[in-house]
């Protein structure tokens, strides 16, 4: 597991695209193996089979790409780590098979270049962006600040590439295979200016963005490691442990959803005399509160403690505040007006090292944020499946572990998984040219009524 950051670190370079064919085709023959089993301890895996509907609409859209009639991004969901992984399965292996079914020509590869947060690689390694940079990865830094390296090698890739592109329009994932998050307007902005490149060349081509949305579920409903995962964090937390019988069935789903909700009032509890205490806050006691009011008051704690200390104005939604706080961390910890870290006077390197341990501990506030923006009050009540016990549970599971000092917590194998991929229809972006282009406040609009309607079709996938 990742550990906390204690002394300064040099700048986040920006990582060179480097697309190599051969490491492509390696990852593409072991994609089964990794979806299986568990190589990394950030990554879940356990995925047994993948399904995909509409698989014909993505071959028929690539053969046409590769004709050189359309120019195409796939806006893809992103509720887990895995979501990578299975989308390179399906482009790898269904859409193909799909089309020599159908009698659809594709040339080789059916692969599509992708945008990667470029903060993947703190916890996860360096090695990882050397990986992704061979197979078709541009790494993105998120935050206020514009990225306009990452933008301007995407944008070239968009209008240029023989692959189409990739975008997680969340930004992030939210841990729930149901709940689609805010969109970033980043996608439809890329679309927009796809079409303005390709005017501008002269060329004909027509720019679509596909919806594709991804879903988990469990082979066999995990109540035996779901009831183990609820009665490892209740002792961890200090709650009396309330095992359930795993031979119970008749009012199983109201017992465990009473379970959670103790121990999220218990969680929420420590928290608050945890920022009433050690960060002087003003969280009063209200007789009768809803959960998740109290919840959004603890996260808006959170935010604020953080986001105090690097003079930040509590401005946007939740998710907006942690993109703002990780660049402003990231700051403070990756130096870019350090020439050389090891020239440094002792004592210069003694301050600076302790600025980034602090501005690594005062982003941990933020992380836990970010654990819950998609947490909704009627999430498991609308579907009291195990599936939804489950994300809920893993999103306390890691919370707690954070707490402990890990960037991206080891979660627990509740059982075997299957994947579900649905792609959409895909959107044409010429037919919104015309408005977007009109004038600067026109083009805000149409990004922002882009961005709305990819959102509606991405949640109309959701089964």
């Amino acid at each position: 597991m990742p550990k906390s950051i204690q002394s300064i670190q040099p700048p986040l370079k920006f990582i060179p695209f480097r697309f190599n064919p051969l490491v492509l085709q390696i990852t593409r023959w072991l994609v089964p193996f990794f979806l299986r089993v568990r190589t990394r301890p950030w990554l879940p895996a356990g995925i047994l089979r993948i399904e995909a509907k509409n698989a014909e609409v993505l071959a028929q859209l690539y053969q046409q790409f590769q004709s050189g009639k359309i120019r195409l991004l796939l806006a893809c969901r992103h509720p887990e780590v895995d979501d990578s992984l299975c989308m390179l399965y399906m482009l790898s292996r269904v859409v193909p098979r799909v089309a020599r079914q159908q009698g659809i020509p594709l040339q080789h590869p059916t692969h599509a270049h992708f945008l990667y947060d470029r903060g993947m690689t703190l916890w996860a390694g360096n090695s990882l962006g050397w990986f992704f940079s061979r197979i078709g990865g541009v790494p993105v830094r998120r935050g206020k600040r514009l990225d306009r390296q990452a933008i301007q090698t995407a944008r070239e890739l968009f209008v240029n590439s023989t692959m189409p592109i990739a975008i997680a329009p969340e930004g992030g994932t939210n841990g729930h295979s149901g709940i689609v998050s805010p969109l970033e307007p980043g996608t439809a902005q890329m679309g927009f200016w796809c079409v303005e490149d390709l005017l501008k060349a002269n060329r004909p081509e027509t720019v679509f963005i596909v919806p594709i949305a991804i879903q988990y579920r469990y082979v066999q409903p995990p109540w035996a490691k779901l009831n183990w995962l609820m009665s490892k964090l209740e002792a961890d937390s200090g709650l009396p442990v309330q095992s359930i019988s795993n031979s119970l069935i008749d009012g199983r789903e109201e017992i465990y959803h009473q379970r959670l909700c103790r121990l999220a009032e218990h969680l929420m509890t420590e928290m608050e005399e945890f920022y009433r205490r050690f960060y002087h806050q003003n969280l009063p006691d209200i007789p009768n509160q809803e959960i998740i009011d109290r919840l959004h008051r603890l996260l808006e704690t959170a935010l604020q403690v953080a986001e105090q200390y690097f003079s930040l104005q509590s401005q946007g939604s939740f998710i907006d505040r942690c993109r703002r706080l990780e660049e402003a961390g990231w700051s403070y910890i990756y130096r870019e007006d350090v020439a050389d870290i090891d020239a440094l006077p002792p004592l210069k390197r003694g301050l600076a090292d302790w600025v980034a341990e602090e501005a690594d501990l005062r982003m941990r506030h933020m992380r836990l944020v970010e654990t819950f923006v998609a947490v909704t009050v009627n999430y498991i009540k609308e579907k009291p499946t195990a599936e939804r016990f489950a994300e809920t549970t893993l999103l306390i599971f890691d919370m707690m572990s954070r707490v402990g000092g890990g960037i991206l917590p080891a979660r627990p194998q509740l059982g075997w998984r299957e994947a579900q991929i649905t792609v959409g229809e895909p959107i044409s972006i010429n037919e919104r040219w015309s408005i977007y282009q009109a004038s600067r406040q026109d083009s805000r609009q149409a990004v922002s009524d882009l961005t709305q309607d990819l959102k509606v079709a991405l949640e109309k996938l959701i089964t």
